[in-house]
């Protein structure tokens, strides 16, 4: 979890005030790991600069390291000062450590440069630091730390390319879906434009029958305009729909009424042409659904069955028709690839939207051994 930058900062000057505080008391108390001989006053003063340039580290990282790996090093030529642990070699070590994992670019191979030449020079001028074992010491603690701001710097960079792919990978599912939803919403309100447009053509008929036998034969004229009304109230439910949807400008489409469920054994046999076992089944008892919901009903088994053939490798499917007292429901079941079935593109979206638009809901189902169930449950009167 990636830290404030409050925190960080204040982590950083906490860190500093700590180092530079165990420097001074390693100088003043004086503690066992004083080496050499020197300025007190000038030690205090080169701890308290290599110290305090350590709240910048996160910011600028090589210059810290350079300033904190090079000025005990140039004071020391200029005049002996005490060698130290904690005021020197450990905020050294924490400066190497900062570069590795915060530096930009080749900044961490500079501050490994800077390291290792302020090794050699401890090896090479300081006589209290020449024994092997503290030479091996220096070398070993410089080279993990390094290694492990490196590691961290490269563990970081891999979380955020991860990140970033995962990022990429969600908008563009998120955009396919979404042009999948305007796509098929285009799909039904085209269709619903041409059930609206049947419903007045059949209206204008009507009214015209009507007019010309009003006198000659009233029975057969209120007949008409009975038709006229119930024709005219379907149709007003489907504009209401058809506003809400998009449109693709200049496509006027067929005034052909739209296909419904009685043409469902069309599609049972067109199943059956590609060389699945499809059959049909209905329960209960048949009844005229809106000419909207029915149309609904109908692509819903259309692309079940569209779904079974491209994608499922199933040898059989089954459609149910349930008539029920205040829904109807639909249910496709095969006994393919069970979840591969949804893998050939945005079917279901448009079963879902078409189920949605008539206050209905759409389930599906993949069964453990193989095979796949569509189910949805439309209202008997669209609300």
């Amino acid at each position: 979890m990636v830290q404030p930058v409050s925190a960080r900062r204040a982590f950083d000057v906490a860190l500093a005030l700590l180092v530079g505080a165990l420097g001074v008391a390693e100088i003043w108390v004086p503690l066992p790991s004083v080496m050499g001989a020197g300025s007190q006053a000038l030690s205090t003063a080169v701890v308290v600069a290599i110290s305090a340039v350590l709240v910048l580290r996160r910011r600028w990282p090589l210059a810290v390291a350079l300033v904190a790996l090079f000025v005990w090093p140039v004071v020391f030529v200029a005049e002996p000062i005490l060698v130290l642990f904690w005021g020197q070699f450990v905020p050294m070590t924490v400066a190497v450590f900062s570069v590795a994992r915060h530096g930009r670019g080749r900044e961490p191979w500079y501050g490994a440069a800077a390291a290792a030449a302020t090794l050699l020079f401890f090896d090479l001028r300081v006589g209290v630091l020449q024994d092997p074992g503290e030479i091996v010491f220096h070398w070993m603690v410089f080279t993990v730390a390094w290694s492990f701001g490196w590691g961290l710097r490269a563990f970081e960079r891999r979380a955020r390319e991860s990140l970033e792919r995962a990022v990429e990978v969600e908008v563009a599912a998120a955009e396919l879906t979404l042009a999948a939803v305007v796509e098929e919403r285009t799909r039904i309100a085209r269709e619903l434009h041409d059930v609206v447009a049947h419903a007045v053509s059949m209206i204008v008929v009507q009214a015209g029958a009507a007019e010309q036998v009003a006198e000659d034969d009233p029975a057969f004229a209120r007949k008409a305009l009975g038709t006229i009304r119930a024709t005219g109230t379907g149709a007003l439910d489907e504009m209401r729909r058809v506003v809400a949807m998009l449109r693709e400008e200049g496509d006027v489409g067929a005034l052909a009424p739209q296909p419904g469920m009685a043409r469902l054994p069309e599609l049972v046999q067109d199943a059956r042409a590609a060389g699945i076992d499809a059959s049909l089944t209905v329960r209960g008892t048949e009844r005229p659904l809106p000419v909207g919901l029915d149309l609904a009903a109908y692509r819903i088994v259309q692309e079940a069955l569209t779904n079974v053939r491209r994608h499922a490798a199933a040898s059989h499917a089954e459609v149910i028709l349930s008539y029920r007292e205040s829904d109807v429901q639909i249910e496709v079941r095969d006994d393919g690839r069970g979840a591969l079935n949804t893998a050939g593109g945005h079917g279901l979206i448009g079963m879902r939207e078409r189920a949605a638009l008539y206050g209905g809901r759409l389930e599906t189902r993949s069964a453990d051994g193989g095979g796949f169930t569509v189910r949805a449950v439309l209202p008997a009167v669209a609300p």
